[in-house]
């Protein structure tokens, strides 16, 4: 049934569109009248109403709706006003939310707003006109007439409340898929736990009336009064604490499930909840730790996978799939390399060869993070290190140059001049994307721009500079750095054309001190350039 319904207003929101709100609220406030009808009904049932009395009062009180369901339409209109630009095609976030705040809103807006004009339009004017149709003491026939027609009143704005959720509830699904995330909501709704404390016992109210008015031998409007009294009383005493208890049942799994989710938002994916039943909260529950357990599992691999490839690809890869289109973008490419490093391999062990590597590259890469670069390559004791891909960044070259100079500083100081790197760095046009096949693939930069780069560094061995730097990056520097010296006649291996090579000032020729010679032999690394 709940499922026909929904399809049932889906089906006239797409028939009515931006008129829907307006329509269905104009036909909803229509039920209205059948409970102003049931609530004459009742009355008939306490009180022995002639047939000109029943049409009488009938035909006032549901005049006296009217008004009142005029009044509250007019309210209604101008509640919804803000939800007006999205109805009508103005699809954006900021539309989106104030549509959603509008729509969400509207049944607790409409109670807030009517909360005295149900008293003034129908409770005190149809008890007084009641009073005066039926006869006998006024006063008292007021209270008790009052009393019921507050009962019918209090049902129709419940009613009214649940009726206006349910046939706004099509719109809300479409709004809320343009809101943006982590938007906030604000308290638009009433929280379940309300709504079970206050409904239940009103819907016990009107029950027992109606039971009383139907059981009783004696109808009169003392016998009305007692009813009132009855239900009212049965209603916040015995049938309150089985609604306290329903409460607890409902809405405690449901907190649960909340402070779960509180949890995973903070990145707790160890978290599950109590399954405590077999019911539609314990289901979910089981459904919520599955969930979860599905996230901790992606963590894992998204931990795993970003220890193997730069956590920024590992993050697009993730969105995009595992095959990045080659595209040409403009980078600049940095090479660092440890000198003599294959003397100190040939006289340790693996273990210790894999441990000073690991050593260098805990300072290299976390440098090269720092200031935008990506570690793409370890070939060996050399890593090849690219700024401007995958992730665009305007300051590319002199991004890798402050990377080369405290990768440099971080380094020297690190090994107390003991260990000797160096650096080639290049900007130019690459192809970026990822390579491979038989379903082993590898994101990686080709071009004229990465072989240049390793040339350079290949040229530090010759000039002794810790850094090498060619004319192509200088052109796309925007800050001095400190000063370049310019290295002649230092032709680089494969390239017919001369590349101008530069040095920066600040770390030009930085020879070991004497005084570290002794150490630098730890690692069979040579004392000279």
């Amino acid at each position: 049934m709940g499922t026909m319904l929904r399809a049932f207003l889906r089906q006239l929101l797409g028939r009515l569109g931006a008129r829907y709100p307006r329509v269905m609220l104009a036909a909803l406030f229509q039920l209205e009248f059948v409970v102003v009808l049931v609530g004459v009904w009742l009355l008939d049932l306490y009180v022995e109403l002639s047939p000109g009395q029943f049409w009488r009062i009938l035909a006032v009180t549901e005049a006296a709706v009217a008004i009142e369901i005029a009044a509250a339409l007019w309210v209604a209109f101008r509640l919804l006003r803000p939800a007006d630009p999205w109805l009508r095609g103005e699809r954006t976030p900021a539309t989106a939310l104030a549509a959603w705040r509008a729509l969400a809103g509207l049944p607790l807006d409409l109670i807030r707003y009517a909360r005295g004009l149900p008293v003034a339009l129908n409770i005190v004017p149809i008890a007084v006109y009641l009073a005066i149709e039926i006869g006998g003491p006024f006063v008292p026939s007021v209270l008790v007439l009052a009393a019921g027609a507050g009962v019918v009143v209090s049902y129709s704005m419940f009613l009214r409340f649940f009726g206006v959720e349910l046939a706004l509830r099509p719109v809300l699904e479409q709004v809320s898929c343009d809101l943006p995330d982590g938007s906030d909501l604000g308290r638009a709704t009433v929280p379940l736990r309300y709504r079970l404390l206050v409904g239940l016992p009103v819907i016990n109210v009107i029950t027992g009336v109606a039971v009383v008015g139907l059981a009783t031998d004696n109808p009169s409007l003392r016998t009305l009064g007692v009813g009132v009294l009855v239900a009212l009383g049965v209603a916040f005493t015995i049938s309150l604490e089985l609604s306290l208890l329903l409460l607890r049942s409902i809405v405690g799994p449901i907190q649960d499930l909340q402070a779960g989710t509180d949890r995973v938002a903070a990145g707790d994916f160890s978290v599950r909840v109590p399954v405590l039943g077999s019911d539609e909260t314990g289901r979910l529950a089981g459904s919520f730790n599955q969930m979860v357990a599905g996230l901790q599992e992606r963590a894992r691999l998204r931990e795993a996978f970003g220890a193997f490839v730069d956590p920024d690809l590992a993050d697009r890869v993730l969105e995009e799939g595992t095959v990045l289109a080659g595209e040409e973008v403009e980078v600049t490419v940095l090479f660092v390399d440890i000198r003599d490093f294959t003397a100190f391999a040939e006289r340790a062990s693996a273990r210790e060869v894999v441990a000073e590597l690991n050593r260098f590259y805990d300072y290299v890469v976390p440098l090269l993070a720092h200031h935008g670069g990506h570690a793409n390559k370890f070939v060996g004791d050399g890593l090849l290190a690219v700024f401007g891909a995958p992730d665009r960044l305007p300051d590319h070259a002199d991004s890798a140059l402050d990377a080369a100079l405290q990768i440099t500083e971080v380094v020297n100081e690190a090994y107390d001049g003991a260990l000797r790197i160096g650096i080639g760095v290049n900007s130019g046009t690459v192809v970026s994307g990822t390579v491979g096949g038989g379903g082993r693939l590898e994101f990686t930069v080709i071009g004229d721009t990465v072989n240049t780069a390793a040339r350079v560094e290949e040229a530090t061995r010759e000039t002794g500079d810790p850094i090498l730097v060619t004319e192509a990056t200088c052109r796309h520097l925007s800050r001095d750095h400190g000063g370049f010296v310019e290295r002649r006649d230092v032709p680089l291996k494969g390239k017919s054309d001369r590349v101008r090579l530069y040095a920066p000032k600040a770390v030009a020729r930085r020879v070991i001190r004497p005084r570290d010679a002794a150490r630098a032999g730890r690692y069979g690394i040579a004392s000279g350039p």
